[in-house]
Order: C-alpha cells, then structure tokens, then sequence
C-alpha cells in the first residue's frame, strides 16, 4: 500500500541535495514515475462526456437552479470514473494549473519547481565563501519569523498532502513534506547550535558573572545586586526578554506573562523544556517584582497573638509595627523600602523576659533572609501565615497580604536557580555543515 512508503532520511546536507536533485528531475524522478502511473490506475473506466451533452446540461444549470451548485462545480472537474472517490485528489493534483497554492489550485508540477528552488538553494549554502553562516543567517530569519524559500516549499508541501485527504494521509506525509523537512532541519541545526553559544555567551556568562554564589540564589553571606537583576528580568526592556524578542520571534509567543512555544513554527527544533520553565519562572517573578522596572513589592502585614508573648516588634527597611496584643490590624509595608539603612530587625518579649532579638538582617535582601527562617503557610489565593519559632519555643505569628501574586515571598523561588544552557536539544554532530 502507498501509505507505507518511507521517506530514507539523509545524512548530511550534500545527500539532501542529491535526494532533491533526483525527485525534481520529471526524466528521472522516481516520485514522477510513481505520480503518473498512480493516475494514469485511477483513471482506470473513465468516460468521456459528449459534448452535446454537456452544453445542454450546463444551460439548464445556468437557468436558475441554484440548488444543482455543487453538480455544476463537479461536472467542471471532468469525467468521471468508478476509482475517482479514491484516486480523484491524486488525479486532481496532477491536473492543477502551475501557481502559487495561495489563491489557486495546488499542482504536483509546481511543487516540483519548488523543490528544485530549494534544491538551487541548498547549493548556494554549500558553495559559499563560508557555508556555516550563510545557512546560519538563513535560519536566524526564520527563527526571528521572517519567511524564506526554504520555508515557503515545505508549507507548499504540507498543503499538498493535506489536499490528498485521510485516505493519502501517511503517502502524502512521506513524499510532499518528510522531503523538505527533512531539507530544511540539516541547515537549521548548526544554526539552532550556534544560538545557543549566544545565548551562554549574551545572557548565561553574564548572568552567571553577576550572580553565581550570591543570595538568594546562594545561601551566602553576599547578596545580589537588585539594581542589575531588574536589568535582565524586566518584561519590556529586559536583557531576558529583548534577546528572546529579538532571536526567538518566530518561535516563542507571550500568551499573558508565559513564554509559549509556537507548534507550527518551531521549525522542528526541541526547545528545551529547562529552558522554557526558567524564563517563565523568570517572567513570573518579573511580574510581581519588577512590574514597575525597579524591584519593588507592595503588601500588608498583620502580626497575631500567641501565648507567652507580650510583644512583637519589627523593622523593616525603617518601617516599624509594634505590636503588644491589642487588635489585629493590617500595616502597609515596601520591599526595598525607601531608605539609606535597608535592613530587617525582628525582636520579642515575652510574659516572663525583657525584649529579646531574634535576627537582624542589614542590607535589601535582609528581610527575604529573614523570610527564609519562616514557617510558611498558604492561607488563601492571597494570604500567608509566617511563623517563626524562638529559641524558647515561642511562635511569633503574622499574616501576610500581597498585592501580586506570593509578593516578596515569590524571590524564595530563586534559591538554587540557574539559567540553562541551551535554547534547543541539539544532537551530536549537527555542529557543522556536510
């Protein structure tokens, strides 16, 4: 059965043009072989229609019965035969005019002229000056979502196995579409290999020389610089988003503030599933953290009572509450605060001892350090119970209100985060062009 032909897939750029060069050569091509005596069986008991006939039969259609459309439009296709509810989208295929499959009809013979186009253009890669990079170029278009010769074709070819139907399904995939696939995944490899050296080289190496063995992505005693991480996690300029809007257009599409892979454009490249989680975990904590391009969290703070304590006190940033078991309120509070001495204090005093300190944290990141000592427990879509033990046992209890999201409990995320280093899963050997 024709649906279970299988297209042999090249090894090397130079075998594709050759696979190329014989399917577009109609004296040679095995494939045109194959067309014309799959047509020439399917036309197999058809009859001519005589003329007389025809012209009386399209009067009467023409005299207002519109009911008879559809017969009208099949009777332009011509006769008609007992295969053509199988073989009549092969047949028409054969017969369709030359022209673009835009606005016309699709046509085997122009997909042949496609293919040598792309056959033509796959020998201008390997005969230039540096191979390498014109086909880099070539795919550094398509990534950014520009169209190209190469692409064009192969959506040609799908559209051309689509019109065959279910019943040609598995023969149209292998002959009109592996083919060019096929073609255009040997020239977006090294391509697809050398983004990811930008990438490591535009954001990672940069990343990782600005934040590797600081806090919060390290539990050390050095903290990140906020000023520097907002430069790469800003949603508009970001050094993040910019390189991702700038390489990757034509195959990740925001949908909210989720980086989503384009199917139909992926250009049959694997982007990384690491690689797609990060950035959206990014982008996240861009959205609650950095929504105004600065880093700063806006929430609310209710401390609560609890036996054996008399009294809270905490300062955060030069923001004070003070709490000594009267009624529950909220308190506003900013993170970082606006303030030349950002730090967290956090003390108690309990019905049987005079104020006691239970931590201090200097600098911006001081009260995400002091987040990071909590017991955390969701209370709802949008409050938070953070409890910390002293060292007598006793729970010094608050409850938290965020505006966006976790607020500042979203930066806990970041502890033992890195950036991937690749965009696509790219196999051994595709570095260089054969």
């Amino acid at each position: 059965m024709v649906n279970s032909i299988q297209w042999h897939e090249a090894s090397s750029l130079s075998e594709t043009i050759a696979q190329l060069s014989l399917i577009g050569d109609v004296r040679q091509s095995p494939l045109v072989a194959l067309m014309n005596t799959l047509a020439w069986q399917g036309k197999t008991g058809q009859k001519g229609e005589a003329l007389a006939d025809s012209i009386v039969d399209s009067a009467k259609k023409l005299i207002g019965q519109k009911k008879n459309a559809r017969q009208f439009i099949e009777q332009a296709q011509g006769p008609k035969g007992p295969l053509d509810g199988v073989f009549g989208p092969l047949i028409g295929l054969m017969e369709g005019k030359e022209s673009t499959g835009i606005n016309g009809n699709l046509s085997f013979q122009s997909w042949l002229a496609r293919v040598t186009q792309v056959r033509l253009k796959l020998q201008q890669i390997t005969s230039a000056p540096d191979p390498q990079a014109m086909s880099q170029m070539l795919a550094q278009a398509v990534f950014q979502g520009k169209a190209i010769d190469l692409t064009d074709t192969r959506d040609y070819g799908s559209l051309v196995a689509a019109s065959l139907g279910q019943e040609w399904n598995g023969f149209g995939q292998s002959l009109f579409v592996q083919p060019l696939d096929l073609a255009w995944r040997q020239v977006l490899a090294p391509a697809a290999d050398s983004l990811n050296d930008r990438w490591q080289s535009t954001i990672v190496e940069q990343w990782n020389k600005a934040f590797a063995g600081r806090y919060p992505f390290k539990a050390t005693g050095s903290d990140a610089s906020l000023p520097l991480l907002a430069q790469f996690l800003r949603s508009d300029s970001g050094r993040i988003t910019t390189f991702l809007k700038t390489n990757l257009g034509g195959i990740l599409h925001q949908e909210g503030n989720r980086w989503v892979v384009n199917p139909s454009a992926s250009q049959g490249r694997v982007v990384s599933p690491d690689f797609l989680r990060a950035i959206n975990q990014l982008a996240e904590l861009s959205d609650i953290v950095f929504a105004q391009g600065d880093a700063g969290v806006h929430f609310e703070l209710m401390a609560r009572p609890s036996r054996d304590v008399a009294r809270i006190q905490l300062s955060l940033d030069e923001q004070k509450l003070d709490y000594f078991n009267q009624m529950e309120s909220w308190q506003s509070f900013s993170w970082p605060g606006n303030t030349w001495y950002p730090g967290v204090n956090l003390s108690w005093r309990s019905v049987n001892s005079g104020m006691q300190l239970y931590a201090s944290n200097q600098g911006n990141w001081g009260f995400i350090r002091l987040l990071d000592k909590a017991l955390i427990t969701p209370l709802d879509a949008s409050r938070t119970q953070l409890v910390w033990s002293t060292p007598d046992g006793n729970p010094l209890k608050f409850v938290m209100r965020s505006e966006l999201g976790n607020g500042p409990l979203a930066l806990l995320k970041l502890h033992g985060f890195t950036l991937p280093d690749a965009i696509f899963n790219v196999a051994p050997g595709a570095e260089e062009l054969q």
